[in-house]
């Protein structure tokens, strides 16, 4: 048994240092963008309708969270919070199914008062998702009167691709786009013990988006 698993180690490791994520970030401004002063917040929406997918729950509060740490002092108000304080207008139902509408619903009194209270400077409008695109392979596993144990191999590849769209509230504008694509193969060999490898597609897309939204705030057209 110890030689086992001594193989599977040895075989994990050198599984491990292939069992990566890559990120391709694409980034198009539209107009010029300012520093958030005090008092200013963002918020991070994610694409929502009942009839169409919708960008997943994690991964907007991971975009969120990421812009809010670190030296940046961006504040950013929570997707649930900003949607609970907006009934109706960003349910399921009723949201916008991208960031052009935001325009249309800004010149409306009663909701551009909603967005004063808020005291919103920006929306960061995110569209896409992460899908497995192939997997192969299979792990069992199985209990008897000597023990258990699991044997086997397998492998996924994650794709994620996303796009965030900056709105400028206070210019009633579009002031850019940014795409990640992120791809990524995981593995999980079993011998006697199953020991996944994960790329962690989604969370370095996430990292890596947060990042360039945050550049994007901190520097000026060339």
């Amino acid at each position: 048994m110890k030689f086992l698993l001594v193989v599977t180690l040895l075989i994990s490791l050198a599984l491990l240092a292939g069992c990566k994520s890559t990120t391709v970030i694409d980034e198009y401004r539209e107009a010029a963008t300012t520093f958030i002063t005090h008092g200013e917040s963002i918020v991070v929406l994610g694409r929502r309708h009942s009839s169409g997918y919708e960008t997943e729950d994690d991964f907007i509060s991971c975009v969120g969270r990421s812009l809010g740490q670190g030296q940046s002092d961006i504040s950013v108000i929570p997707e649930k919070d900003f949607v609970d304080g907006m009934y109706p207008y960003f349910e399921t139902s009723t949201a916008p199914m991208d960031v052009k509408n935001l325009g249309q619903l800004a010149k409306i009194p009663a909701i551009a008062a909603k967005f004063n209270d808020f005291n919103l400077r920006y929306f960061v409008w995110i569209d896409g998702a992460t899908e497995r695109t192939d997997s192969s392979g299979s792990v069992s596993c199985a209990v008897g009167p000597g023990g258990g144990g699991c044997f086997g191999f397998a492998y996924w590849k994650d794709e994620a691709n996303y796009e965030a769209s900056i709105w400028d509230f206070k210019e009633l504008a579009l002031s850019g786009k940014i795409n990640a694509e992120t791809k990524g193969t995981s593995f999980m060999p079993a011998i006697i013990i199953p020991i996944p490898m994960l790329a962690r597609v989604q969370e370095n897309a996430c990292k890596s988006l947060a990042n360039q939204i945050r550049t994007f705030f901190s520097q000026q057209p060339g």
